[in-house]
């Protein structure tokens, strides 16, 4: 039972607003370490393939907490999870300021990854709760550009801190510590919306599938979904080595311009599609995520700048297409009953794809070098996207799909 009946509409707005941006502040966070990666490769003298161990540690703690503890809060409250969560958080910023090796850092980033997956779930589902009366479907568009906005200002942020600001491994983190403390506070003083009911242990086991009826409406998803995620992965754990050590750009606020461009353009596109029908999207994000990719390939091929930043730029594009065209499909094709899972499904392939390739990448690096690995994952990243065209063409051919538009939400 909710327990936000009789709420203001003034109160309701406010806590709406509060949180969207800790949304934004939580995945700002997540982002930060990116481009003081090649900071910690300086000071400590590790790998590229250490270095995506350490990115991968945050996602697969991620994957794990979305998985278990995604539907907790229907069953204890939003309010429980979400202060458990931004403890957690606090704690793992806390690590950060004392990291002095690659230990602590991953234990760091492990726990950022449990303390994100716990928060993103419950944060996704208050924002419905408070989602105001006169605004609706307001909170399918925050849940759909607050990520990836929150991804592009932590790095860019942290970018601009590392190169301008004194102590660049340590004041993005005590900043985002006071954040979080403002967080908590907030959460603490939010009107509770779920009431306590039974079943909360039986919540914390996994559920992933995919209902046998939607399987036909899913199959062309899953490429592009796989590309766009990849894609990111890539940018986020070795887009600053390739600008500092491909293009020769040491500026630190460089590297985290590389992650902004990508997420940041992707933010703006699912705003500025918001209207349009999910199923209408998937072609273009498609061939855009491909095309963009292979423009950035050939600059990197031919050391060129601007062809690396025009192509980011065009990716950007189809990254934000994509979020809105596959979770936007996703609310749309699902019963009330099938969401759960589908969505869980959802979170799986985006977050696998967002690690395991980085991953692989970074060890790749390691033995064949930078450059070849990133013309490589990217040529990958084409392949992938390529399905998506096809499938969708050949579902249309033979069943064509609702041009309704539909709310999309982003992991």
């Amino acid at each position: 039972m909710s327990t936000l009946a009789g709420t203001g509409a003034g109160s309701r707005t406010r806590t709406f607003a509060a949180v969207a941006a800790i949304v934004v502040l939580f995945l700002a966070a997540s982002s930060a370490p990116s481009p003081l990666y090649v900071v910690y490769q300086q000071q400590w003298r590790f790998s590229a393939s250490v270095l995506t161990f350490v990115f991968a540690i945050y996602v697969f703690g991620l994957l794990g907490s979305l998985l278990v503890v995604g539907a907790l809060s229907d069953h204890v409250g939003r309010r429980p999870v979400l202060a458990a969560a931004i403890l957690l958080e606090a704690l793992a910023l806390v690590l950060f300021l004392l990291a002095g090796d690659v230990a602590v850092l991953s234990v760091a980033r492990f726990l950022q990854g449990v303390a994100t997956g716990a928060a993103m779930t419950t944060l996704g589902a208050a924002l419905v709760d408070h989602e105001p009366a006169h605004t609706p479907g307001r909170a399918g568009l925050i849940n759909s550009i607050a990520p990836t906005a929150g991804l592009a200002f932590g790095a860019l942020g942290t970018g601009a801190l590392v190169e301008f600001a004194p102590a660049p491994t340590h004041l993005v983190f005590a900043l985002l510590l006071a954040g979080m403390v403002v967080a908590g506070i907030v959460v603490l003083r939010m009107p509770e919306t779920v009431g306590r009911r039974p079943g909360a242990l039986a919540s914390l086991r996994p559920r992933v599938g995919v209902p046998a009826r939607l399987q036909a409406d899913v199959a062309p998803v899953v490429p592009v979904m796989l590309a766009s995620w990849a894609l990111g992965g890539l940018y986020l754990s070795l887009g600053p080595s390739v600008a500092a050590s491909l293009f020769g750009l040491q500026n630190h606020l460089v590297g985290g311009l590389v992650v902004t461009m990508l997420c940041g353009t992707g933010s703006v596109t699912a705003f500025a599609l918001r209207s349009r029908p999910a199923t209408s999207l998937l072609v273009p994000a498609a061939a855009l995520l491909g095309g963009g990719t292979l423009v950035t390939l050939f600059g990197v091929l031919t050391g060129t700048v601007a062809l690396a930043a025009l192509g980011t730029l065009v990716a950007g594009v189809g990254f934000g297409a994509s979020s809105l065209a596959t979770f936007g499909t996703f609310a749309r094709i699902a019963g009330v009953d099938e969401r759960g899972a589908l969505f869980a499904f959802a979170f799986v392939i985006s977050y696998l794809a967002f690690s395991v390739p980085a991953v692989a990448a970074g060890f790749a690096s390691t033995a064949f070098g930078l450059r070849i690995t990133a013309l490589v994952y990217g040529l990958a990243v084409v392949v992938a996207a390529t399905p998506a065209l096809v499938l969708r063409l050949a579902l249309a051919r033979r069943r064509p799909g609702s041009t309704e538009p539909a709310p999309a939400t982003c992991p």
